[in-house]
């Protein structure tokens, strides 16, 4: 049958629209629109058609021009020594009869109008016939039908139809609204090769890998008959190292069976043995983006129009959009402060004001979105290094200077009476120092002692209120950052000499063994500095800003300890240099 043409309403002839320029050259401005239109007549009227298209029981009587003049593919078969270039009628499979009837109209109209019910089957014809705007638009109207229920049935076909942005466009989508894509029909019901390209994704959204692995077992319980075959590979996928020992033993140990027996086991050295967590699968053990939290840059010294100053802003890092934003102001000006983090808490303690130095501490509760304080320190301190016992405290004020002298005194606050307390002091006074917990001892690496800069560090021992000295580093390291990742303690850069010589920085990075008791040399970073702010994300380290002598620094790399190197990551909106850098995952 043929099929009757969409209705399509066609003026033979606008108004004139002429125009006459300075050199007598006259120029009809409605030319193009007006002969369109004409042929959009000829094309209601079957008058002067010229080829015949057939979709299964469709026919449409059409002009050759007109078509070779919207679709690439018509316009490859009409100017080609094909047969179709002469037949009077050409049949195309695999074509939807009144998607072609849509796609010809819009050959005449430049109008197509998109249902949800009949879009795919206008793409579909679109994509083969190579009409690029009705492509372009098709693309637009299914990126805003977007949600939940619909993204991955709308990746999949994207992809069938080599509808690369708009695969592109789904699959982000899916990604981002991960946890709720879980809960649809439509993840229950996804082929075992489409769920496993989502979990072989480090961009899915989820807070946690435990979610990722009920997800899993939800698909595979909802047909266990056929689908137990895909349990070793999908479970494969799930990063299963990084569940917690207990989540391990009570939850997947029980369901998984033989099937998944090796990936428990492996999962499970992996706790038992952090020193070798670099031998294993990179791809097993880096957590998702949106597992590992944000880092937080505090405050710092930048330089504003050529003037140096103390910055009281914090910027925060998101892994998954590799970027930088600003997250707030501290309510004080602080000037080398300490900073860490007890759950959702961000503490900031003492520091200058620029006259005096503080035993204060403010702390900002990113849920509440409030600043608050607790008691304030027994000792003054500036220059100091702030660490906390994960996961949840205490917290320890270590060394710094109090105005005029440089301190060895250590203090500890309990979050459960609130009350600061002193611990033995170290064995040397130091500022500028680093510090970090590795196997419930507390480092402090580096600084300086008013004298000169240090490379020696020693280790307190909770239990029994005691410093122990330990294997000094190869450098002396002033304004030294440090931090623990996988049973090692890194120091990264500082300085020997306090002075503005950028060959006094150090751009070599150390790693202490507490078990060997040995430092070892691993891969520099790229540019030499002191005062970096150094935190973790997932399985790598971040040095974040710092002053290599000449310049407060914006750069941010990141070392990979499976791979001994340094990459270049999203720089800092403001360079600066002593910020304090903490890392803290959202509850």
């Amino acid at each position: 049958m043929t099929t009757r043409r969409s209705s399509v309403f066609c003026k033979l002839r606008d108004p004139p629209d002429h125009i006459v320029t300075n050199d007598g050259c006259y120029k009809c401005v409605n030319h193009a629109t007006n002969s369109f239109k004409k042929l959009c007549y000829f094309y209601k009227s079957d008058q002067l058609t010229d080829i015949i298209l057939k979709a299964g029981d469709t026919k449409i009587n059409t002009h050759k021009l007109v078509l070779a003049s919207v679709s690439e593919y018509f316009s490859a078969m009409f100017n080609s020594d094909l047969l179709e270039s002469r037949a009077k009628e050409v049949e195309l499979h695999d074509v939807n009869g009144e998607a072609l009837n849509d796609l010809v109209t819009f050959a005449y109209t430049g109008c197509i109008e998109l249902k949800e019910d009949s879009v795919e089957n206008i793409l579909a014809a679109a994509v083969l016939l190579r009409f690029g705007d009705v492509i372009e638009a098709c693309t637009m109207f299914l990126r805003k039908q977007l949600d939940p229920n619909n993204c991955i049935g709308i990746a999949m076909f994207a992809e069938s139809r080599n509808c690369y942005e708009l695969r592109e466009a789904a699959v982000s989508f899916t990604e981002e609204h991960f946890i709720d894509v879980m809960a649809s029909q439509e993840f229950l019901m996804m082929p075992a090769d489409e769920l496993a390209k989502f979990l072989s994704s480090d961009d899915v959204n989820v807070p946690s890998e435990e979610l990722i692995y009920k997800g899993v077992m939800a698909w595979i319980e909802h047909d266990i008959e056929n689908r137990s075959q895909h349990l070793k590979v999908l479970l494969g996928l799930v990063k299963l190292p990084l569940l917690s020992p207990a989540f391990l033993v009570d939850e997947v140990v029980p369901k998984v069976g033989q099937g998944g027996e090796s990936l428990v086991i492996e999962a499970l050295k992996y706790h038992a043995l952090p020193e070798r967590r670099t031998k294993f699968p990179a791809n097993r053990v880096t957590p998702r983006k949106s597992t590992v939290g944000q880092l937080y840059s505090v405050a710092g010294c930048v330089r504003v129009e050529d003037m140096v100053n103390w910055s009281s802003t914090i910027e925060a890092y998101s892994p998954r959009h590799n970027s930088w934003s600003h997250v707030t102001s501290l309510p004080h000006r602080r000037l080398q402060s300490g900073v860490a983090a007890l759950g959702q808490k961000l503490f900031v303690v003492g520091g200058r004001d620029g006259l005096k130095t503080l035993s204060t501490i403010d702390f900002l509760d990113l849920e509440a979105k409030l600043w608050l304080n607790i008691a304030p320190m027994s000792t003054s301190r500036h220059g100091l290094g702030v660490t906390t016992m994960e996961p949840n405290g205490p917290l320890y004020a270590v060394g710094g200077h109090d105005g005029w002298s440089y301190l060895n005194t250590v203090e500890r606050w309990d979050p459960d009476t609130g009350e600061w307390s002193y611990i033995k002091s170290m064995n040397s006074p130091r500022s500028t120092v680093g510090v970090a917990i590795l196997y419930n001892r507390l480092y402090v690496v580096g600084g300086r002692d008013g004298i000169a800069c240090l490379k020696s560090m020693e280790a307190y021992d909770p239990l029994s209120d005691k410093w122990t000295s330990c294997t000094p580093m190869s450098k002396r390291r002033g304004g030294v950052a440090v931090a623990v990742l996988d049973g090692y303690l890194y120091a990264l850069g500082g300085h020997d000499v306090p002075t503005c010589n950028s060959a006094a920085r150090f751009s070599c990075v150390e790693r202490y063994d507490p078990k060997m008791d040995r430092w070892q040399n691993v891969c520099s970073m790229s540019v030499g500095r002191d005062g970096i702010g150094a935190g973790i994300l997932g399985n790598r380290i971040f040095a974040v800003g710092g002053y290599d002598g000449e310049s407060y620094l914006k750069v941010v790399e990141a070392y990979d300890p499976f791979t001994d190197t340094w990459s270049q990551m999203a720089q800092l909106n403001v360079g600066r240099a002593g910020s304090c850098v903490v890392s803290i995952k959202k509850d």
